[in-house]
């Protein structure tokens, strides 16, 4: 049996901001990863004006996340076409570019890495891998995203009756896909569901749709549904005829979105979306997971193992506004006759958007800016 102080499953941006913050402290760590290469996970891909600033305190810049920035947020349902400026200018970045980014901020100050290591079942603060071996860990920072691990899964109750599946498609730089979409991020409502377009660092489209599992199986297929959406909505379809019919669709299913840790057990700190899932169409996804790897890091420097009970209840109650937010705007999203209801008051009470954008951001806490033991 291995054994390291303080055990980090998993390296997206939840894990590397923990270990970025564990490393700048000195304080000994391992983070393990099942992938041994850089992917492009499926969620994320914007990155508000918060979150930046949160990837600012861990010494990582704009300018390192490509060209992509975002000024604008779009709404449209049928021929309406609502818009307004983001509060602060945003990002567009794929998730390989992200998390290549951190990983390697965190190497460079001195985080321990080791890649390719499988979690398939974690008991408190030890993890069985996929070999058989154990290892365990004084305090546990469980970071593995969307997925769950056995012995530490979410409840199941929380991804409901139709539960909600998660789909992406990218769609290769184009000329005219870039008029399109421009610097907006544009959101697509639908029945039981709505698609999130946002051009990234090398002029892709990235294409998220959130969608329940009732309308996937009318339709049949991912592709089958993106076609009846490109029908139902023509300005959708403007932009899903530039697909060249060979781009893969990824999926992720039973998505708990609106779940929250509200506690822990013992020595874990839950990061990401193992403490938490905002409605992606909030786009604020990827502010919880580094916020979370932030402020869970310098509770752990501060107060040691003992204090992942308290900075879970302090997490979610920082979550909530946003998420249950989120979770209401969602809801109007995913009923197109009360979307329609709105969607001219939005477009009538100037900066209404901008305040629905700032109030579903997590709010800053004095973690955020506390400041390492120890420089390396």
């Amino acid at each position: 049996m291995r054994r390291t102080p303080a055990l980090i499953v998993g390296g997206g941006p939840a894990g590397a901001s923990a270990a970025i913050v564990l490393a700048r402290a000195g304080a000994p760590h391992l983070l393990v990863e099942r992938s041994r290469d850089t992917g492009d996970a499926i969620c994320g891909g914007f990155l508000s004006w918060r979150t930046l600033e949160s990837l600012g305190r861990l010494g990582i810049a704009p300018e390192a996340l490509g060209p992509a920035r975002v000024l604008r947020t779009r709404v449209i349902l049928g021929d309406r076409v609502v818009e307004a400026p983001l509060p602060r200018p945003a990002h567009g970045v794929s998730r390989h570019l992200l998390d290549t980014v951190m990983i390697r901020h965190a190497i460079a100050h001195g985080a321990a890495v080791e890649r390719g290591i499988t979690v398939r079942s974690l008991v408190d603060t030890a993890a069985t891998l996929d070999d058989g071996a154990v290892l365990a860990g004084d305090t546990l920072f469980l970071a593995s995203g969307k997925h769950d691990v056995r012995g530490a899964a979410r409840p199941a109750d929380a991804r409901g009756a139709d539960p909600v599946l998660g789909l992406r498609v990218r769609i290769a730089s184009a000329p005219g896909l870039t008029r399109l979409i421009g610097d907006a991020i544009e959101l697509f409502p639908f029945d039981r569901g709505y698609v999130g377009i946002v051009l990234q660092e090398d002029g892709s489209a990235n294409i998220c749709m959130a969608v329940h599992r009732s309308k996937m199986l009318a339709a049949g297929s991912p592709a089958a549904l993106l076609d009846t959406l490109a029908r139902e909505c023509p300005r959708l379809g403007d932009r899903l005829a530039f697909r060249s019919g060979d781009e893969p669709i990824d999926a992720i299913a039973n998505v708990p979105y609106g779940w929250r840790a509200r506690q822990t057990e013992g020595a874990v700190f839950r990061l990401g979306d193992q403490a938490g899932v905002i409605p992606s169409l909030a786009g604020e996804g990827m502010g919880i997971a580094i916020a979370s790897g932030i402020r869970a890091g310098h509770a752990y420097i501060t107060g040691g193992a003992a204090a992942a009970p308290r900075f879970q209840r302090d997490f979610a109650a920082a979550t909530a506004r946003p998420i249950r937010l989120a979770g209401l705007v969602r809801d109007a999203a995913e009923r197109p006759w009360l979307g329609a209801a709105l969607l001219p008051l939005v477009g009538h009470v100037p900066g209404l958007i901008q305040i629905i954008a700032s109030a579903t951001r997590i709010g800053h806490s004095p973690l955020d800016h506390a400041a390492p033991q120890q420089e390396n």
